[in-house]
């Protein structure tokens, strides 16, 4: 009991011992970043497109890229949500339950007509 007690007050203690950390009043604003270097801007037409569906009880998100659908993550009302992946480019989808499940080995389209 005794143990108990010493235990119980040990821990009163050192919870009542804690401050709130206080932030110093002369912080200052994070600067901008500075801008791309040359040759390496953004291109709107190789950034994702993400349309957010609702398809009945499901939310649906189709990502695009230059128009063409390549993958969907679908997150139903119940349950986890899974992928549904274009890996080959031919439409045909394929089941993933994360983004990280298998082997992913990296694809670049090198040349396109």
């Amino acid at each position: 009991m005794r143990r108990a007690l010493l235990l119980l007050f040990f821990l009163a203690s050192t919870a009542l011992a804690q401050d709130k950390p206080t932030l110093p009043k002369d912080l200052a604003p994070v600067p901008e970043p500075p801008p791309p270097p040359a040759g390496h801007e953004l291109t709107p037409s190789l950034e994702p497109e993400v349309t957010i569906r609702q398809r009945g009880e499901e939310q649906v998100e189709e990502f695009r890229i230059g128009g063409k659908l390549y993958m969907m993550k679908v997150t139903p009302k119940i349950g986890k949500p899974y992928y549904l992946v274009d890996e080959r480019g031919d439409g045909k989808f394929l089941r993933h339950d994360g983004p990280e499940s298998g082997v992913r080995v990296p694809q670049w389209v090198i040349f396109q007509f």
